[in-house]
């Protein structure tokens, strides 16, 4: 009876566990949010758990909040720094115009004032565009990356998301000139003004990248395949991931296998390279 007694209770407590855990507001948490002047704005930010550091970069669409099932899962093992990027969540948007290279920047000197090095660096989307230019640009604050969705080029997506992402900065141009406040529409035509004619990372670029990196996609992506291939095939210590049936928010959608995904990848030396043809 003593026996039944203690499992029933060691099962609620883990429910209760598993509930206030869910429950976390990330992104918007009084508790351990915090703010740091970064490069001129004010950048807003969370640390979860206890390890070795993990930084997460959202997409463009999105901010810390975005990430709440990585964030759950990953904090168990490693320590997790979640930022808002600029102009998204909490952060500000500053007076600058967007560009990608302008936040690998700004999360580059984050690390730094965190006194944390070699980082690995989880990237979904716009995030992945993010991490591959910390890579060729802040090598020294990045143990490994994780890009996920990630283009190197605005054409390689395919040809209806590039003209979706133009409809909708022409859309923002002209809020603007009217004056309409129903949104910020500053914003939103600085995000969709970087996706439409950003970024330029070329091969020779790619081939500068000298930490291991996880190429990652899905066969339902917004990425042209052969654009994630030509990734995968100019980064010199680079493994490929490309899931079936999968949409672009897959990290959001099917969690349990994007986490299994990178969770296995990133806990293991480097594989492959010994048995990569050229």
């Amino acid at each position: 009876m003593k026996q039944f007694i203690f499992l029933s209770l060691l099962i609620l407590t883990s429910f209760s566990a598993l509930s206030q855990k869910e429950d976390v507001p990330y992104g918007s948490n009084k508790t351990v949010g915090k703010f740091m002047k970064i490069n001129g704005v004010k950048l807003y930010y969370e640390i979860y758990g206890k390890g070795e550091p993990i930084l997460l970069i959202h997409g463009n669409g999105t901010g810390i909040k975005g990430w709440s099932s990585q964030i759950s899962h990953f904090s168990r093992k490693y320590q997790v720094i979640a930022v808002d990027c600029r102009g998204r969540g909490n952060s500000e948007l500053g007076d600058d115009s967007l560009t990608y290279l302008q936040q690998a920047n700004d999360l580059a000197k984050l690390l730094t004032e965190l006194k944390l090095e070699k980082v690995t660096v989880i990237g979904k989307s716009d995030g992945g565009i993010i991490g591959l230019l910390m890579a060729i640009h802040h090598p020294k604050s990045m143990k490994q990356l994780v890009a996920y969705g990630a283009n190197a080029e605005p054409d390689g997506l395919f040809p209806k998301s590039v003209e979706e992402i133009h409809l909708e900065r022409v859309k923002a141009d002209q809020m603007l000139a009217k004056g309409d406040t129903t949104k910020n529409w500053k914003l939103e035509q600085q995000k969709y003004r970087m996706m439409e004619f950003q970024p330029h990372i070329t091969a020779e670029d790619l081939q500068k990248i000298r930490v291991p990196v996880l190429v990652m996609s899905c066969d339902r992506d917004l990425i042209r395949e052969e654009h994630t291939l030509w990734i995968y095939k100019n980064i010199p210590l680079a493994n490929l991931s490309i899931s079936p049936g999968e949409v672009h928010k897959m990290p959001t959608l099917n969690p349990r296998l994007f986490n299994s995904i990178v969770m296995e990848w990133i806990s293991q030396p480097f594989k492959g390279e010994e048995v990569r043809f050229k």
